[in-house]
C-alpha cells in the first residue's frame, strides 16, 4: 500500500487553518492527509529530519515512514499542494520556473506576517467523518 501524502501545517495559525480548508474545498482526489507540525505525527516526521525541527513552515511529506520518504518545504511544498489540487490551480505550478531562493523569500515574507492576515472564520461546520479521518494527531 502506498503511504498517502501528508501536509504538515501550523495548527495555531488561523491563516494556515484557512489554507487547509481551502485545500479541502478545492481538491479533486481526496487523498491528502493533514497534521499539525507540533502534533504527534508532525513530531515523529520531524524527528526523522532533525534539520527541519526549528522550521516553522508548511511541509509536504511523500511516503511518510517509508525508506522513500521525501519532504518539501516552504515554496516547494506550496507548489506541490497546487499540483495536488489540479485543475486551474495546477497552472500556478509554473512558479517552479522562479528560482527557489526568490520563491522562498516571498514565502518567508508571507509566513512572517501570517498571524496578522485576517481570515474568515465563518466555516464552523464539522467536517464529515471521511474528512476527519484524514486529520492525523
Amino acid at each position: 500500500m502506498v503511504s498517502p501524502a501528508i501536509l504538515l501545517y501550523d495548527g495555531t495559525c488561523g491563516f494556515c487553518q484557512a489554507s487547509v480548508r481551502f485545500v479541502l474545498r478545492h481538491e479533486r482526489r481526496h487523498t491528502l492527509c493533514f497534521a499539525p507540525l507540533r502534533g504527534r505525527t508532525g513530531e515523529t516526521i520531524l524527528s526523522r529530519h532533525p534539520e527541519l525541527v526549528a522550521l516553522d513552515s508548511v511541509i509536504w511529506v511523500d511516503g511518510a515512514g517509508t525508506p522513500a520518504e521525501r519532504v518539501r518545504i516552504r515554496s516547494a511544498a506550496t507548489l506541490r499542494v497546487l499540483g495536488y489540487l489540479g485543475g486551474p490551480w495546477s497552472l500556478l505550478t509554473v512558479g517552479r520556473l522562479v528560482p527557489p531562493i526568490l520563491r522562498d523569500a516571498i514565502y518567508r515574507l508571507v509566513s512572517r506576517h501570517r498571524h496578522r492576515i485576517p481570515v474568515a472564520s465563518d466555516d464552523c461546520a464539522l467536517p464529515s467523518t471521511l474528512v476527519r479521518e484524514r486529520f492525523l494527531a
